[in-house]
């Protein structure tokens, strides 16, 4: 049974996502954290990678609540932490990571929305099962727009000498699609969905773009999504469903007492 997200009441519905209880083996310690939750992000995971790309990991971890309490806690940057031999691998403590969730971050949201796990907990399934709770149409559409326009902004020289090269200008553009395609899906479904159905057709405009320079091709597939975003009725609550989500983390702060 997979999470419910139900428009009429604005509530979700805590279920089991993608049968992950199925594969709960209990909280992973690792590298120093109480990892709760791990999986493979990035181009891997939206099916838009190629031979040089490289597999990138995203997890959340849980401190101690007594070092919270203390004179230097876990905020910001301290909150953040690399690992996993060498990888890009980047785990957030569980309380910045949900703040992230709560403004629809687009980066930090895609851990929840994976078909698979490489480490997952009672709290971390728990978390996945809540997903739809972070959601709210604002944020959504201000998130997904405003990632995607960063991406656009990327694809111009930024000043470097040589301008930017066409490989990762391909990149940026291949990323500045998907934002808007998958910020335009979240808004109108209620589901956020990770792998790109066509990624050739995404590669295409990626060579698009490089081949004229960017500019004017992005610009014109932005303005095509703000009014596909304007005229869409969204399915998404005006405000995020919090008190669930603030139970879970106390739930979770007292168990890490």
């Amino acid at each position: 049974m997979s999470p419910h997200f139900d428009p009429s009441i604005n509530r979700c519905t805590a279920a089991d996502p993608v049968g992950i209880l199925d594969r709960v083996s209990g909280a992973v310690k690792g590298a120093g954290m109480d990892l709760l939750l791990e999986g493979v992000v990035g181009s891997v995971a939206y099916g838009l990678d190629t031979p040089d790309s490289d597999v990138d990991y995203a997890g959340i971890y849980a401190e101690p609540t007594g070092l919270l309490l203390g004179l230097h806690p876990p905020v910001r940057e301290r909150a953040t932490k690399q690992g996993r031999d060498g990888s890009d691998a980047t785990y957030h403590e569980i309380g910045k990571a949900m703040a992230l969730m709560l403004s629809c971050n687009p980066t930090a949201s895609d851990l929840l929305w994976l078909d698979k796990y490489t480490a997952t907990s009672e709290f971390g399934a728990e978390l996945v099962s809540l997903r739809h709770c972070f959601l709210s149409a604002r944020r959504v559409r201000d998130a997904y727009f405003g990632y995607a326009t960063s991406q656009f902004r990327r694809l111009l020289d930024r000043g470097e000498p040589q301008g930017l090269p066409d490989k990762r200008r391909a990149k940026h553009a291949r990323h500045t699609m998907r934002l808007l395609w998958q910020g335009l899906e979240l808004y109108t479904t209620g589901t956020l969905p990770l792998r790109v159905p066509d990624a050739e057709r995404y590669f295409e405009f990626g060579a698009r773009v490089t081949a004229t320079g960017g500019e004017q091709v992005a610009r014109a597939l932005i303005e095509e999504y703000e009014a596909k975003f304007d005229s869409a009725t969204t399915v998404l609550p005006t405000v995020p469903d919090e008190a669930p989500l603030e139970d879970f983390l106390q739930r979770l702060r007292r168990a890490k007492l």
